[in-house]
C-alpha cells in the first residue's frame, strides 16, 4: 500500500521512478496480487493515468485488463475500472487548447493510437463476446463503460466488430435491451452504440427492425416531446434513418407495422411559428428526411407508391402541406418540406390531384402551385428554395397527363383570365425576363408540361404572344427561337433548346412549324459549323440535337425541308462528322452525368444549373438515331421507308390478330364458363338419376321381398314372376274376370233368395200336411226334395269355386303394387342413361322425361293402390256374404233334417244323401257301359 500511496502522489524517499516504471510495477501487480483488494487499487491507479500515459498502459496493461474481465466477474468495482481504464486507451477524450498545426499533428498520432490499440484489442475476437456478456451486468459501473467502450471500438473499427457482433449468439438482442434501461445515461449512450452498429450493415439493420426497435425507438420519441425534444430525439431520428435508408425490407416493415401513421403528428404545428430552438429546427428536418425515405425515387416503384397511398390516407400528406402554406417557418425547414411533399406527390395520381386542390391562405385564395411558380421566378429568394420549387413542380406533371393539360390550359387564349395571376403567366414571365435562372427554371418547368404528352404539345402551338403594341403576335415557339438568335446568356439559351428539344420530339406537327420559320435553320447551322470556345460548346450540341430532331422526326411535308435535303445541308455546311463530335459535347459535359444520377436538381450554385434529369433521358435516347439518321443515304432512307410501311402493315396485322385472338380468348372464356356451368349442372343430375336408381333398387329389393313371402303359386304364375310381373293386358284381363266374378255372385246371390223362397213354401206346405193319407202329395214332396238336394250340391261346388276365385283375386291384388310399373319404368331409365352418356346436351331433358315418367309411375302406383283398396274393401263384402250364406245353407240343413224327420214319421222311406249319391254313381256307371256297348 505504501507503494501506491508514493504513486498516487505520497512522499517517497529516493528518486521518483518514471511513468514507464509505475505502470509496469502496477501491471504487476495486478497480475501477480492474489488480495482482490490489491488488484483493485492497481487497476484504479492504471485508470488514473491511461489519460496521461496513454501509450505505456495500452502496450503494457491491455492484457491484463482483459484477464480481469475474465476473471474478477464478482466484483463490479474492478470491472468498472478496467473498463474505463480499456474506454481511456482505445478513445481520448481530452480537449486541450493548441494551436492549428499543434492540433493537426495531435489528431492524427490520436487517431493512429486508436485504430493501433482497437486492432491490439481485437485480435481475440472472444474479447467482443466478453463485452456483450458484461452488458447483462445491471449495475451502473459496469453496464455504462461496456457501452462506451463497444461504441468507440465501432467508430474505429466498424466492419470487423460489426461481423463479430452479427455472428455472436443474442449479441444484437443484448445490445438492444439497453433500449429498455430505466437509466437514461445508458439508454441515451445505447442509442449511440446502435447508430454505429447500424451504419452501413444492412443484415445488422434487419435484425434490429425485428428487434422491435421502431416501437421502441417511436415511443421514446414521443416520450421525449417529438419536435420540441432534445438530443434524444434526434438520435433516435439518426437511428431511424439508418435502419430505412436504402434497406428495402425494413421500409416494408416499416410500412407494413403502421408505423408511418405515428409519423403524422411530428408535423403538428400551431399558428406562432416564431423563435424555433435550433434543436427543434434539426429535429423536423431529419424528420422531413425520414418521409422522404420511405418515398425516394430510387426504391421500387410498387413500394414507393404503397407508402405515397398510405401517407394521404393517414393525413401526412395534408399536413406536410399545412407546414408548407404556414407563415414562420423557417427557410430551411420550408426548403425540406417543398421537397418532401415533391416526393410524396411524385407519380401519384391522387396525391397530385390533392396537391392541386391546395389553396394558400390569402385573400382572395391562390392555388399552391401558383404561389410556389411566383418564388420560382422571383430572383430574391434563395436559390435552394427556387430549385426546391422547381423539383415540386416536376413532382407535380410526373406521369400527370391532367396535370400537364391544367398548366398548357392556363396560356391558350379561350383561358385565359386577366383578373387573376396562373400558372402559365407566371411560367412566360420567367422565360422571358432578365433573370437567367428564372429562364431556365421557367424554361424546364414547361418542358416538363409537355413530357411524353402529344396532345399538349400540339395545344402549345397554339400559344400566341403579344410583343409590343402595334405588332402582331408571335407564337410562343416563335419567341423561343427569337430569343435564341439574340445571343442571351449561355444559362438562357441552353434552357430554350432543351425546351424546344422537348416540344417537337416525337411531334412532326410541330417539328413542321419550326422548320416553317425559314430563319431558324440558318442559324442552327451557323451555331454548329462555328469554332466557338468552351463556354459556347454545350449550346452547340444542343443546336446539333435541335437539328437532328427537325431529321428524325421529319414527316416530309415541307418541300425545302425534308429529311435528304436537310441532310445535304449538313454535309455541305458542317460535315457529318463534325456535325457528330458537336452532338457528343452533351454527354461530355462534366454537369450531364451529375444530372443523370437524380431526379432533383441539386447545384452548388446557380451558375452550375444547366442540365435536367429528364432531359438527359432524351439526350441518351436520341442521340444513337440521329447519328444514324444523318450517316444513311436517300436510298437507306427510302429502304427504311418501305421497312416502315412494311412493318406498319406488318403491325396492322398482328393488331388485327390480337383483337381476334382477344376475340377468341374472350370466346373461349365464355365457354370455359359454359362449360363448368354444364358440369356443374352434369353432377347435379348424375347425383339426381343416382338418387332415382337408388330408389328404383329400393323398389326391386321390395319386390324381390314380396314376391319370397308370396311363393311360388304355378308355373303359369312363376312365369309371370319371372317377365316381371302382370303387364297391362293382364291386369285388365283381371279387373273383367273381377266384374264376372261379382256378376255371377249377383246371380248366385239371386238363386239363393229363391231357395230361401222355396224352403219357404216348403215349410209352410210341410206344416200343412196332417194325415198320413196324402200319398200323392209325399211322393211330389220327395221329388221336390231330390231336386233340392242336387240345387244344394251344385250350389256348394259353386260356392268352394268362388271361394277359390276369390283367393287368387286377393293374391294379385295384393301383389299389384309391385308388380306394374317399375320394370318397365327401369328399363326405359336404362335407356335414357344410355342416351346421356352419348349426348350429354340432351341430360336436362332425358332427366326432365325420367322425372315425368317416374311421377307417372308413381300415380300408377297410387292409382293401383286405391284400386286395391276397392278391391279389398270388395273382398271383404264378399267374404261377409258368403259367411251369411253358409250361415243360410246350415239353416237349410237343418231345416231338411227336420223335414226328413216329419216324412219318418209320416210313414214315408227317406234315403240318406251317402245311399243317393252312391246310386248316383251306380247310374253313372250303368250309363258308361251302355255308352261302350253302343
Amino acid at each position: 500500500m505504501n507503494f501506491l500511496r508514493g504513486v498516487m502522489g505520497g512522499q517517497a524517499a529516493g528518486p521518483q521512478p518514471t511513468g514507464a516504471e509505475t505502470i509496469q510495477k502496477l501491471c504487476d501487480r495486478v497480475a501477480s496480487s492474489t488480495l482482490l483488494e490489491d488488484r483493485r487499487d492497481a487497476v484504479r491507479a492504471l485508470k488514473s493515468l491511461s489519460k496521461k500515459y496513454r501509450m505505456e498502459v495500452g502496450t503494457q496493461a491491455m492484457d491484463h485488463l482483459v484477464t480481469i474481465l475474465q476473471t474478477d466477474r464478482s466484483d463490479s468495482e474492478i470491472l468498472g475500472y478496467s473498463l474505463d481504464t480499456l474506454y481511456n486507451i482505445i478513445c481520448n477524450d481530452e480537449e486541450e487548447e493548441q494551436d492549428e498545426s499543434e492540433d493537426e499533428n495531435t489528431q492524427k498520432q490520436t487517431d493512429d493510437l486508436c485504430a493501433l490499440f482497437t486492432e491490439k484489442f481485437l485480435q481475440d475476437p472472444e474479447r467482443i463476446t466478453l463485452l456483450l456478456t458484461l452488458l447483462e451486468e445491471f449495475d451502473f459501473h459496469v453496464r455504462w463503460p461496456a457501452v462506451k467502450l463497444l461504441t468507440a471500438l465501432l467508430k474505429s473499427q466498424g466492419v470487423q466488430v460489426q461481423g463479430i457482433i452479427l455472428v455472436s449468439p443474442m449479441g444484437v438482442s443484448r445490445l438492444m435491451d439497453l433500449l429498455a434501461d430505466s437509466r437514461e445515461v445508458i439508454r441515451n449512450d445505447g442509442l449511440l452504440l446502435l447508430q454505429q452498429l447500424t451504419r452501413g450493415n444492412a443484415a445488422i439493420q434487419k435484425i434490429v427492425a425485428f428487434e422491435n426497435a421502431f416501437e421502441r425507438l417511436l415511443d421514446i420519441i414521443t416520450e421525449e416531446g417529438s419536435s420540441d425534444g432534445g438530443i434524444v430525439v434526434e438520435d433516435c431520428l439518426l437511428l431511424l434513418l439508418n435502419l430505412l435508408k436504402n434497406n428495402s425490407s425494413n421500409q416494408n416493415f416499416f410500412k407494413e407495422g403502421s408505423y408511418i401513421q405515428r409519423m403524422k403528428p411530428w408535423f403538428e404545428v400551431g399558428d406562432d411559428n416564431s423563435g424555433w430552438s435550433a434543436q427543434k429546427v434539426t429535429n423536423l428536418h431529419l424528420m422531413l428526411q425520414l418521409v422522404r425515405v420511405m418515398v425516394s425515387p430510387v426504391n421500387s416503384p410498387g413500394a414507393t407508391a404503397s407508402c405515397q397511398k398510405c401517407m394521404f390516407q393517414c393525413g401526412l400528406l395534408q399536413q406536410l402541406c399545412t407546414i408548407l402554406m404556414a407563415t414562420g417557418v423557417p427557410a430551411d425547414i420550408l426548403t425540406e418540406t417543398i421537397n418532401t411533399v415533391s416526393e410524396v406527390i411524385r407519380g401519384s395520381q391522387i396525391n397530385q390531384d390533392y396537391f392541386a386542390s391546395v389553396n394558400a391562405p390569402s385573400s382572395p385564395p391562390r392555388p399552391a402551385i401558383v404561389v410556389l411558380l411566383m418564388s420560382m421566378v422571383n430572383e430574391r429568394q434563395p436559390f435552394v428554395l427556387r430549385c426546391a420549387v422547381l423539383y415540386c413542380f416536376q413532382c407535380f406533371l410526373y406521369k400527370n397527363q391532367k396535370g400537364q393539360g391544367e398548366i398548357v390550359a392556363t396560356l391558350l387564349p379561350s383561358t385565359i383570365d386577366a383578373n387573376s395571376i396562373s400558372a402559365g403567366q407566371l411560367l412566360c414571365g420567367g422565360l422571358f425576363s432578365a433573370d437567367s435562372l428564372s429562364n431556365w427554371c421557367a424554361a424546364v418547368a414547361l418542358a416538363h408540361a409537355l413530357q411524353d404528352n402529344l396532345t399538349q404539345k400540339e395545344q402549345l402551338l397554339r400559344v400566341q404572344l403579344a410583343t409590343s403594341l402595334g405588332k402582331p403576335p408571335v407564337s410562343l415557339l416563335q419567341q423561343c427561337t427569337n430569343i435564341l438568335s439574340q445571343g442571351s446568356k449561355v444559362q438562357t439559351r441552353v434552357g430554350l433548346l432543351m425546351l424546344l428539344c422537348t416540344w417537337i420530339s416525337n411531334c412532326p406537327i410541330a417539328v413542321t412549324h419550326f422548320l416553317h420559320n425559314q430563319d431558324n435553320v440558318p442559324f442552327l447551322t451557323a451555331q454548329i459549323s462555328e469554332n466557338l470556345g468552351e463556354d459556347e460548346r454545350l449550346v452547340q450540341g444542343l443546336c446539333a440535337l435541335l437539328l437532328g430532331i427537325c431529321i428524325y422526326h421529319n414527316d416530309n411535308s415541307l418541300e425545302n425541308y425534308t429529311k435528304e435535303k436537310l441532310k445535304q445541308l449538313i454535309e455541305k455546311r458542317i460535315g457529318k462528322e463534325n456535325f457528330v463530335e458537336k452532338l457528343g459535347f452533351i454527354t461530355k459535359h462534366e454537369l450531364y452525368s451529375r444530372a443523370a444520377l437524380k431526379p432533383q436538381p441539386v447545384f452548388p450554385s446557380p451558375e452550375q444549373m444547366l442540365f435536367d434529369h429528364e432531359f438527359t433521358k432524351l439526350v441518351k435516347d436520341l442521340e444513337g438515331v440521329i447519328t444514324k439518321a444523318v450517316h444513311k443515304s436517300s436510298e437507306e432512307d427510302k429502304k427504311e421507308e418501305e421497312v416502315k410501311k412494311t412493318l406498319e402493315q406488318h403491325d396492322n396485322i398482328v393488331t388485327r390478330y390480337k383483337e381476334l385472338i382477344r376475340e377468341q380468348d374472350a370466346q373461349i372464356q365464355e365457354l370455359k364458363e359454359q362449360v363448368a356451368a354444364l358440369s356443374s349442372q352434369n353432377e347435379q343430375m348424375q347425383a339426381t338419376v343416382a338418387q332415382q336408381l337408388s330408389q328404383i333398387q329400393q323398389h326391386k329389393d321390395q319386390y324381390n321381398i314380396l314376391k319370397l313371402k308370396l311363393g311360388k303359386e304355378s308355373p303359369s304364375q312363376g312365369d309371370g314372376s319371372q317377365q316381371n310381373g302382370l303387364q297391362t293386358e293382364e291386369l285388365s284381363q283381371l279387373r273383367e274376370e273381377l266384374d264376372e266374378l261379382r256378376k255371377q255372385h249377383a246371380v248366385l246371390q239371386t238363386q239363393l233368395a229363391e231357395r230361401d223362397a222355396l224352403i219357404t213354401t216348403l215349410q209352410s206346405s210341410s206344416q200343412t200336411t196332417e194325415s198320413p193319407a196324402g200319398g200323392s202329395d209325399n211322393t211330389e214332396l220327395l221329388q221336390e226334395l231330390e231336386a233340392l238336394r242336387s240345387q244344394v250340391q251344385s250350389q256348394s261346388s259353386e260356392i268352394s269355386h268362388l271361394k277359390t276365385e276369390r283367393q287368387e283375386l286377393l293374391t294379385r291384388a295384393e301383389a299389384e303394387p309391385s308388380d306394374t310399373a317399375p320394370p318397365s319404368a327401369s328399363a326405359e331409365l336404362e335407356s335414357r342413361l344410355a342416351a346421356q352418356t352419348s349426348e350429354t346436351e340432351k341430360m336436362k331433358r332425358s332427366v326432365a322425361e325420367l322425372e315425368q315418367q317416374l311421377a307417372a309411375a308413381t300415380s300408377t302406383a297410387a292409382i293401383l293402390q286405391t284400386e286395391k283398396e276397392k278391391l279389398q274393401s270388395e273382398v271383404q263384402e264378399s267374404k261377409k256374404e258368403q259367411d251369411d250364406l253358409l250361415m243360410l245353407l246350415a239353416d237349410q240343413d237343418q231345416k231338411i233334417h227336420s223335414l226328413k224327420k216329419r216324412l219318418k214319421d209320416l210313414g214315408e222311406t227317406v234315403e240318406d244323401e251317402d245311399d243317393l249319391d252312391t246310386k248316383d254313381q251306380t247310374s253313372d256307371d250303368d250309363d258308361e257301359e251302355e255308352d261302350e256297348d253302343d
